[in-house]
C-alpha cells in the first residue's frame, strides 16, 4: 500500500475459544483462544472495531445464533456474505446482522491472491474508525460468484 496507505486498514483474524473475531484498525497483534468478549474487549481497547466473521459457516469455527445475540454488545459489524460459505450460513447471517441492528459486511476471504474478488464492498473515503464504521454501514455490497463454490487455495 505504498501507494495509498491511507487506504490500508490494519487488522487481524483471531481464532476465539467458539468462533473467529476480525480486529480493524487495531496496533497489535492478539493472542488466539481467548473468549468473544475477551478478543472483543482488547480489539475496542485498541480503538478498533470488532468483525464477526463467517458467523454461522458450518465447515469452520462459527457461533451459535443464541450466542451471537448474546455477544451483539460486542460486535461493531456482521459479515453477512463471505465467498467461501453456503447460502444457508451467509443468509442467517444477514437475518441476525438485520434483528441486532449492526453494520453488515462482505468478505472474499482470500487467501490466495487467485481468490481476490470474489466480492468486495464499495465504500465513501471516511476519517477515521467511527466514520469508517459509519460509511460502511452504506456501502455498496459487490459478489461476483456464487456462495460456497470452488476449493480453498
Amino acid at each position: 500500500m505504498r501507494m495509498a496507505p491511507e487506504l490500508a486498514i490494519v487488522g487481524e483474524e483471531v481464532r476465539t475459544s467458539e468462533g473467529d473475531i476480525i480486529g480493524l484498525f487495531i496496533n497489535e497483534t492478539i493472542s488466539a483462544g481467548g473468549t468473544p468478549e475477551a478478543v472483543c474487549d482488547r480489539i475496542h481497547e485498541m480503538g478498533g472495531l470488532t468483525y464477526a466473521c463467517h458467523p454461522f459457516d458450518r465447515r469452520r469455527r462459527g457461533f451459535a445464533p443464541e450466542r451471537m445475540v448474546a455477544l451483539a454488545p460486542w460486535l461493531d459489524v456482521i459479515e453477512t456474505h463471505n465467498s467461501w460459505a453456503d447460502d444457508a450460513a451467509n443468509r442467517a447471517a444477514a437475518e441476525i446482522c438485520r434483528e441486532l441492528g449492526k453494520v453488515a459486511a462482505a468478505g472474499s476471504d482470500a487467501h490466495a491472491a487467485s481468490e481476490l474478488g470474489r466480492c468486495w464492498m464499495e465504500i465513501e473515503a471516511y476519517g477515521g474508525v467511527g466514520d469508517f464504521l459509519d460509511k460502511l454501514a452504506c456501502a455498496r455490497h459487490v459478489v461476483n460468484t456464487p456462495n460456497g463454490v470452488g476449493r480453498r487455495a
